[in-house]
């Protein structure tokens, strides 16, 4: 990056710390305002930035336009900011006398050798690491917007008290801001926690749960198509079909080490601590259960690859202030595979996988939106949050680095977001907010095998070990669901419609003509329906448009004595007559080739 870019927006450095600096003149505004409102944290964050506080009251709209208004004086004032540090006790006293317990408590779990810092602006002090801008001018006030508040428990834990998060955003121009919070508007619009239950593909009951979906006729029907897809493309690639439990007793878990490193995040049946009594767990994945099916029999190199796929329905306990819509649930379906091979296959495999991964992404229109992550270990945290040795880390690393050089995939390198077992290519997206998720994931596993006593007899006759790599080649049903929602704006590909056509009588001669019509579609496989209420035409192809009905053919007495259909779309395009035939053939081929378009 050019010098004179470092304190520009281009450089993500000075944008987070732009950010951070606007959090704390949020903060200074807050207690101005409010002088018996606590503190608890406020960090930048991916777009713009948050602060906890402890409020006696709930921040509403008109309390977020105070703070802006305040926030704006506080920049015109070019109040410089000043770092200092203080002696851990001196530190918890000077945050005691200004009543703030939750800065206590962190300088408290700060560890011994911490260097505890301050940052200071005209009346204003609050603990931080840093780093800030200079001063307070360097931020635009009319180039603010604090976008919501809502619940947060402290520090994510929802045994301790709900606090109140409000987020803001900021952009050195005002016109910057104001298309940003643009696109945001449009976002929201695409939004599939919106859409998707507009359209029927999916709802939330309180007394189910929070997570835990229902999805509705449209939703089911497009991860019934998905699912089939999938599972078709891999048999046609050489994956054997697997079924396995949804549980297991902890015996399961702790051979594959998921019981030592996953426990806080398995919904567990039973006294996980209570070692004379059966302990059984919903599965968070699926690995430990497919290796049962190697381990149905002696194995030798003849058998490898052996590649194992199924349609898994996993449960992980997320934390409740992390569920969004079908994007991160407690529940959920994944195309999860493992493949056990021999070494010298590792390359070729991976490549398969990856080659995979790609067909799914591009037939489903995803390939653009998505980045991927050469997720590593931290070797801080050996023996801790990673079981294996330095060298097989490194073996493992090395080995993944050149099948990705080799491959000349561009990747992020992202240090400490490995799996406990092995390094993995993450294939990251994100949604209409900017929020990134993994979408799919490929993992080099040299670890598990070993844990679980497989093994296959080589060509030399001897007992060998094999690696597996943990893939998955569309990710999570759910969650790509979600994002084709917020991608098409709930105009999914026909293919995946719940319903492909609409047809619409214009008067009550045609009715049966129109049945008909609704019955030669489906007898072809295609998902119709027929309208025959009593209402205005232009009243039944708008709800129909609303809808996302990919096609309407409206029929009247002209189309009965033509033998004709006239063919509309959801983008209000007129395709004029067509024969039912032109028009069943027209759809087929859409659907056989996946046509993303109309």
């Amino acid at each position: 990056m050019s010098e004179e870019n470092i304190y520009t927006f281009e450089n993500p450095e000075y944008r987070k710390t732009y950010w951070h600096t606007c959090s704390h003149v949020m903060a200074q505004a807050v207690k101005r305002l409010w002088p018996e409102v606590q503190l608890a944290i406020g960090p930048a964050i991916d777009e713009g930035w948050y602060y906890d506080f402890d409020a006696p009251f709930a921040f509403t709209p008109e309390h977020l336009a105070q703070i802006e208004g305040e926030m704006k004086k506080i920049c015109k004032e070019r109040l410089h900011l000043e770092r200092s540090e203080k002696p851990r006790a001196e530190a918890i006293a000077y945050m005691q006398e200004k009543n703030e317990p939750y800065k206590v408590e962190l300088i408290e779990d700060l560890p011994e050798d911490a260097v505890i810092s301050f940052y200071t602006q005209g009346e204003f002090t609050d603990l931080c690491a840093g780093p800030h801008l200079d001063s307070t001018g360097r931020i635009k006030g009319n180039a603010i917007k604090l976008t919501q508040s809502c619940g947060a428990y402290w520090r994510g834990d929802s045994n301790r008290k709900m606090l109140q998060r409000i987020y803001g955003i900021a952009f050195p121009k005002k016109d910057e801001l104001e298309e940003y919070l643009h696109k945001q508007e449009e976002a929201r619009k695409r939004d599939h926690n919106k859409l998707g239950r507009e359209l029927d593909y999916f709802t939330t009951v309180d007394c189910i749960g929070q997570g835990l979906p229902i999805m509705l006729p449209n939703g089911a029907r497009a991860i019934q198509l998905l699912q089939r897809w999938i599972e078709d493309e891999e048999q046609k690639r050489g994956y054997i079909l697997t079924k396995t439990p949804l549980m297991a007793k902890s015996d399961l878990y702790k051979i594959s080490g998921h019981w030592d490193h996953y426990l806080d995040g398995m919904f567990v049946l039973g006294d996980p601590h209570d070692e004379t009594k059966e302990c059984f767990a919903l599965r968070p994945m699926t690995c430990p259960f497919q290796y049962q099916v190697y381990l149905n029999k002696a194995r030798s190199y003849r058998d490898l690859p052996m590649r194992l796929g199924e349609t898994s329905t996993l449960f992980r306990n997320e934390d409740s202030g992390e569920m969004h819509g079908l994007i991160r649930v407690r529940q959920f379906t994944i195309s999860e595979g493992h493949i056990v091979l021999r070494p010298d296959q590792l390359e070729e495999e991976f490549k398969n996988c990856l080659d995979l991964a790609n067909y799914c992404m591009e037939t489903l229109g995803l390939k653009e939106d998505c980045s991927f992550r050469f997720s590593q270990w931290d070797p801080a945290k050996a023996g801790i949050k990673y079981e294996g040795t330095a060298e097989q880390w490194d073996l493992a690393q090395a080995t993944m680095k050149t099948i990705l050089d080799d491959l000349g995939v561009h990747y992020e390198v992202g240090i400490d977001e490995a799996a406990f077992y092995g390094p993995k290519l993450d294939i990251q997206i994100k949604n209409v907010f900017g929020k990134e998720d993994t979408l799919i994931t490929i993992q080099i596993d040299m670890l598990l095998a070993q844990k679980f006593g497989m093994e296959y007899t080589d060509t030399d006759g001897q007992k060998k070990t094999p690696y597996i790599i943990h893939r998955t080649s569309m990710g999570c049903y759910e969650r790509t669901l979600a994002l084709l929602i917020e991608k098409y704006a709930g105009a999914l590909p026909l293919w995946l419609m719940g319903t492909q056509v609409k047809v619409m009588p214009i008067t009550d001669r045609a009715h049966e003509y129109a049945k008909g019509l609704v019955q030669k579609l489906k007898d072809a496989g295609i998902r119709a329906e027929g309208d025959y209420r009593s209402e205005k035409l232009g009243y039944k192809i708008r709800e129909a448009q609303m809808q996302k009905i990919p096609y309407m053919l409206v029929v009247g007495d002209r189309d009965m004595e033509n033998g004709t259909v006239s063919v509309r779309t959801r983008k209000g395009d007129d395709l004029g007559a067509m024969t039912p035939d032109e028009f069943l053939a027209k759809c087929l081929m859409e659907i056989a080739t996946k046509n993303k378009e109309l």
